[in-house]
């Protein structure tokens, strides 16, 4: 069985690798890449579908700890403040409702284990 410390690296190098924010936030901020852009939103949309598939494969391996970890939230308000999505963007809104089920799961389980 897969630790939660194990799974969690696998976790961030994937999401690091597909990451949009490092390379291509600092073009929109240049003003090379418009901050609607198709292409743009294309690679984000990606970005997103894998962190919410990767918090929903998650769900049992993970501690609290891991979970906490892996909140999607500091990194959309990125996006949001760069002007490249907005709060009620439907992926990023998957993501934020997988990261709280993931989150939740772990809970109950800790609250169902203890004594």
């Amino acid at each position: 069985m897969e630790t939660p410390e194990l799974f969690l690296d696998h976790a961030m190098t994937t999401l690091k690798s597909v990451d949009p924010i490092p390379k291509l936030l600092p073009q929109v901020r240049l003003g090379r890449m418009p901050k609607d852009s198709p292409a743009l939103i294309a690679i984000i949309d990606s970005w997103l579908d894998v962190y919410a598939q990767v918090l929903k494969a998650g769900q049992g391996v993970l501690d609290t700890v891991s979970v906490l970890r892996l909140d999607p939230n500091p990194r959309i308000a990125v996006l949001v403040e760069a002007g490249v999505l907005t709060e009620d963007h439907p992926p990023a809104q998957a993501v934020r409702e997988a990261w709280a089920a993931a989150l939740l799961a772990e809970r109950q389980k800790e609250t169902s284990a203890t004594p």
